[in-house]
């Protein structure tokens, strides 16, 4: 796969793992449920055991974010996560960190591109996390998992932003680093970046067809110098 930078005029960031440092919060969290537990796996790293589960549940969760969509209820079941979240990781939120060069990579692309947020967590994660860091500004618009009927990995958010960016869907750019955001990228006519900051790891995001993979967004600024 080949990135043709000269077709893109709109760039779509996910949240989690992308520019949210979610990956090590939630092995961080899920270390201290295994603590009690400490002694099944007594000879190994309980921060490596930790680290294994997050990303075993990657796919697991991808395939689960995709049935509420095809129901029909993933409306109320994005607002049961976003209450889960919000009470099973509070102490995890006051914690919460952005990904290295997250900043500057934003900076650098609001005078090129519009940017905007495609994520499927719901409207009170992204919010906070955005509110957090004060990244508001560097986003034209905002679609999160109530935003569309369907979320990723269905083609709906990206089109939805493209329409508010005034592009079409196939010029927008998708970064992220799961197979959903690949996959909503290719249904979309879009182009995508993946990133190894998250959960995704490098052959499945290349399986998904990503057309450029890089370390983490902060990468993306020498592709585009």
């Amino acid at each position: 796969m080949t990135l043709h930078i000269e077709k893109i005029r709109a760039i779509c960031f996910d949240i989690d793992g992308t520019l949210r440092n979610t990956d090590d919060q939630y092995v961080q969290q899920i270390e201290k449920w295994l603590n009690p537990f400490r002694f099944f796996f007594a000879n190994q790293n309980s921060t490596n055991v930790a680290r294994r589960f997050v990303m075993a549940m990657e796919e697991p969760g991808n395939l689960l974010i995709q049935i509420p969509d095809r129901l029909g209820v993933d409306k109320p079941v994005t607002r049961f996560l976003d209450f889960l979240e919000t009470n099973l990781f509070k102490k995890t939120h006051h914690n919460e960190t952005i990904i290295p060069g997250v900043m500057q990579c934003l900076t650098f692309f609001q005078s090129r591109y519009p940017l905007c947020i495609v994520s499927a967590r719901g409207q009170r994660q992204s919010l906070r996390f955005i509110s957090h860091f004060e990244l508001m500004p560097f986003f034209h618009c905002i679609a999160t998992g109530q935003t569309t009927v369907h979320t990723k990995p269905y083609p709906d958010p990206i089109i939805w932003s493209s329409i508010q960016m005034g592009v079409a869907a196939e010029e927008c750019l998708m970064v992220g680093d799961t197979t959903v955001d690949i996959l909503a990228a290719k249904a979309a006519g879009a182009q995508s970046i993946g990133v190894l900051s998250g959960f995704g790891e490098e052959n499945e995001l290349r399986r998904a067809g990503a057309d450029l993979i890089l370390p983490s967004v902060a990468d993306m600024t020498c592709i585009f110098n």
